[in-house]
């Protein structure tokens, strides 16, 4: 039955071999050219060959990030990037340039082969591109510096040997093929092994069944590793005609092994399942102890406030009542005064001076042109400034403030449609629309406004406006008032 078709890791040419070993024998001769056949497997692709695999892989969008975890047009994962020397160009394969990109790519074909890209390298044709067939020529110095030839004679045993070994490793591994296990050697990838052990699924299989083994990092492999192979792999196929005593007892050692690991890992599985139940059993109750204690806590925190609360009430009732008790006993305070005032308002004569002990300085009509009207409305009487002005009857005050010329006054309506003025006050002891009996305060004598000196002007007109005085001396005699 003929062996079903995969990719094989390249051998070496004999060609190679000979170019190599007459490269060394005609060292010492003369200059001359010789063809070498290039000893690496893989040759740079051609630009056009990665648009086709960055069109299948990003739909040639070189500067792609969706977030899955590949970036760039040939979506290198960020670990490949890293360990391909990306980061010498970009922090991502993204952030790079699409030559840049090539150029880590190129590393990773190299590395890897076209199954770095599984599906798309075959779509894009790269893996068709892998053969190096152009042969290279080099010149040979014409007189290069003379070597002993013992040195001669090691070099050429050292390439021997070295050819010798990887023509072993070769057929070594063409035996090895249909084993379960395979030892990582210098110069392999996880490509290379899955193609030449057959391994189905390729090396994204292989890297699932070897995770643990491997790390993170599918592009990273060391020597000395032991991978296990896909049992189901056409090398397995190739082995059922039988195997030897010695693969049996090995597997069956592998298989007790296994099962003793295995048995050994759900026994630790199981004490670390108990132990950590047991944590969560001593972690729920730490909780619920510490939920009963907060419970309690924010209960006598709540009683706590509950009386405080209540001693505030309480203080804040009894302050209001003591406040009432207060505020009812000035309002009676002030109702007995008002009372008094009354009673000795009513014993009062109905009518007295402004000003109580002092007579008239300037008398009624006095012409002088210091007056708007060109005379004098009313009478003054020359009183210190402080002096109290009384109301020389009952009524009612019309208005109490300011009134330009004649500073502060307070204006008075009687009850027989009078109104006496009081001005150049000092200070106003009413205010408008308030009651006054007949020698009641209404201020104090002054020098505001249009003003010779300290003294008060007083007026008694037929209206509350200017211009409508009256003789006021004339009308207090006619009251019985003696002045």
């Amino acid at each position: 039955m003929a062996p079903r078709g995969r990719h094989r890791r390249i051998k070496p040419s004999p060609i190679a071999r000979v170019s190599r070993a007459s490269l060394t024998v005609t060292a010492g001769g003369a200059g001359i050219a010789l063809p070498l056949v290039g000893v690496s497997h893989v040759q740079a692709a051609p630009v056009d060959i990665w648009d086709k695999v960055a069109a299948c892989e990003s739909t040639s969008r070189w500067q792609i990030n969706t977030g899955n975890g590949y970036y760039g047009g040939l979506q290198f994962k960020q670990t490949t990037w890293q360990a391909f020397g990306g980061t010498s160009y970009a922090p991502r394969a993204d952030l790079a340039t699409k030559e840049q990109q090539i150029a880590v790519a190129e590393k990773v074909l190299g590395k890897q082969g076209p199954g770095a890209w599984p599906s798309c390298s075959v779509r894009a044709g790269l893996t068709g591109d892998m053969a190096n067939t152009s042969p290279q020529r080099a010149t040979i110095p014409a007189q290069p510096a003379p070597r002993p030839a013992a040195s001669r004679t090691t070099t050429d045993t050292a390439a021997e040997r070295s050819a010798e070994r990887g023509e072993k490793k070769r057929v070594g591994q063409e035996s090895a093929r249909g084993a379960s296990t395979y030892e990582v050697e210098r110069g392999d990838s996880l490509f290379a092994i899955a193609t030449d052990q057959g391994v189905d699924g390729g090396w994204q299989r292989l890297y699932e069944r070897n995770s643990e083994v491997v790390g993170g990092d599918p592009d990273l492999i060391i020597p000395g590793q032991r991978l296990s192979l896909d049992a189901g792999g056409p090398g397995a196929k190739k082995s059922s005609g039988g195997t030897s005593a010695s693969d049996g007892a090995e597997k069956a050692e592998d298989a007790e092994k296994h099962a003793a690991e295995k048995k050994s890992a759900e026994e630790a599985a199981a004490k670390a399942a108990a132990a950590e139940k047991a944590q969560e059993a001593e972690k729920a109750e730490k909780q619920a102890a510490a939920e009963r204690e907060r419970k309690a806590t924010e209960a006598k925190a709540a009683q706590v406030k509950a009386a405080q609360v209540k001693a505030a009430q309480e203080k804040k009732a009894s302050a209001a009542r003591a406040a009432e008790k207060k505020a009812a006993e000035a309002k009676a305070a002030k109702a007995r005064e008002a009372e008094r005032k009354r009673q000795a308002a009513a014993k009062a004569p109905g009518y007295l001076t402004p000003v109580k002990g002092y007579s008239p300085t300037t008398s009624y009509r006095a012409s002088g042109s210091s007056w708007a009207s060109g005379y004098h409305t009313g009478v003054d009487f020359a009183v210190p400034t402080g002096t109290a002005v009384r109301s020389v009857t009952s009524g009612t005050v019309v208005s109490a403030g300011w009134a330009g010329s004649y500073g502060y006054q307070v204006l008075v309506r009687h009850h027989d449609g009078r109104f006496s003025q009081y001005a150049h006050l000092s200070a106003i002891s009413v205010r408008s629309g308030q009651q006054v009996n007949s020698g009641q305060t209404l201020g104090r004598s002054g020098n505001t406004g249009n003003s010779s000196g300290p003294h008060l002007h007083f007026e008694i007109r037929t209206g509350p406006g200017y211009g409508s005085d009256v003789d006021p001396l004339a009308y207090l005699r006619g009251k019985g008032v003696t002045v």
